[in-house]
């Protein structure tokens, strides 16, 4: 297991966000690369869970954001979970938001960003991934697809749809994200009539790529953790009108009530980590009084301990997924809720 991260962690802590991210996935990659990782990490968690005809190795993934161009996906696969999910990639590259774009509240184990989707395209992403050992070896991999920010949120359904079809070979299931509160009008996507007609769009397209490919591929839908009741009851019908196979809930949240007067608390963006456990939490249980065994969900939102993951599943979700909590604890948070959960 890696335990020097708590020493390390101060020092991270010094260095801008941004920074820090980009230098600790590189350091991870060398360390995978001259073989390093297996002596320095626990043996990965096995607790086979099977969900949309997929069989995951263990329930712990990694939440889309962290390696959003694929660059780092045998490190990160080393460090023992059960799935990986990357993105937000997006039609076209762009650049995303002005930097500065990230931020630490340590006080309330928290950060908040707006990044943007900065990504190289699909294309560069798809290249990446046919190249990783884990996506050779069979790994479960997820890929997330957005939006470019120059694409007016009336044409939001041909970006998906070309995203979904460069993807579709290699991921073992596609996740829509429309809940990500930093590209303009992004969770307009959220209204019935926009979400109808990318969900119908979506479906569609899938049905043509099924009979192209011969198999059919899970589909995901990314939702936001600052709806209300009603909200999530109609988005949990149309999802189950249009077939989608599961919900990843939450992203981050738009609301500041739990970091109020703390530094960086007024940053545009959202905010994950701690402030937003119980707000996913909610989401999960609503989804999962209005669905039942419909729909099955996957819980991602404020996960900093294996109780955390715990009470995820106990809400009503099958799967999790951690981001913001491996910034606060280090690679031994996938296996301390992996072995929570098993």
């Amino acid at each position: 297991m890696i335990d020097s991260y708590s020493l390390l962690r101060p020092w991270l802590f010094c260095i801008d966000p941004e920074k820090a991210h980009h230098l600790t996935l590189t350091n991870l990659d060398r360390a995978q690369r001259w073989g390093l990782l297996e002596r320095m990490v626990s043996k990965p968690i096995q607790d086979p869970q099977t969900l949309c005809g997929i069989e995951f190795p263990n329930p712990v993934g990694l939440a889309a954001g962290l390696d959003k161009d694929g660059k780092h996906i045998d490190a990160l696969a080393a460090l023992g979970f059960g799935f990986l999910e990357i993105g937000t990639v997006t039609p076209r590259p762009q650049p995303g938001n002005p930097k500065p774009r990230m931020f630490r509240l340590p006080q309330a184990q928290a950060l908040i960003n707006r990044m943007g989707f900065n990504n190289d395209g699909v294309e560069a992403c798809v290249k990446r991934v046919r190249q990783s050992q884990f996506w050779q070896s069979g790994g479960v991999l997820g890929l997330n697809i957005g939006k470019n920010a120059s694409t007016p949120i009336e044409e939001a359904s041909k970006d998906y749809i070309f995203a979904m079809e460069a993807v579709y070979e290699i991921a073992s299931y596609i996740t829509v994200n429309i809940s990500s509160p930093n590209t303009k009008n992004l969770r307009d996507l959220h209204g019935e009539e926009m979400l109808r007609e990318l969900l119908g769009s979506l479906d569609e397209e899938r049905k043509s790529l099924s009979d192209r490919h011969g198999v059919r591929k899970p589909l995901f839908l990314k939702i936001a953790p600052d709806l209300d009741h009603d909200d999530i009851h109609l988005i949990a019908d149309l999802m189950l009108e249009f077939g989608i196979d599961a919900v990843i809930a939450t992203n981050t949240t738009v609301s500041r009530e739990a970091v109020q007067g703390m530094e960086h608390a007024n940053e545009a963006g959202g905010l994950s980590g701690a402030p937003v456990r119980e707000a996913s939490n909610r989401v999960i249980k609503a989804l999962k009084a209005r669905v039942g065994d419909q729909l099955p969900i996957i819980g991602v939102g404020g996960i900093l301990t294996g109780n955390d993951a715990r009470e995820k599943i106990m809400d009503g979700a099958s799967l999790v997924q951690l981001y913001s909590g491996l910034i606060y604890r280090g690679p031994e948070l996938i296996n301390e809720c992996a072995r929570a959960l098993r």
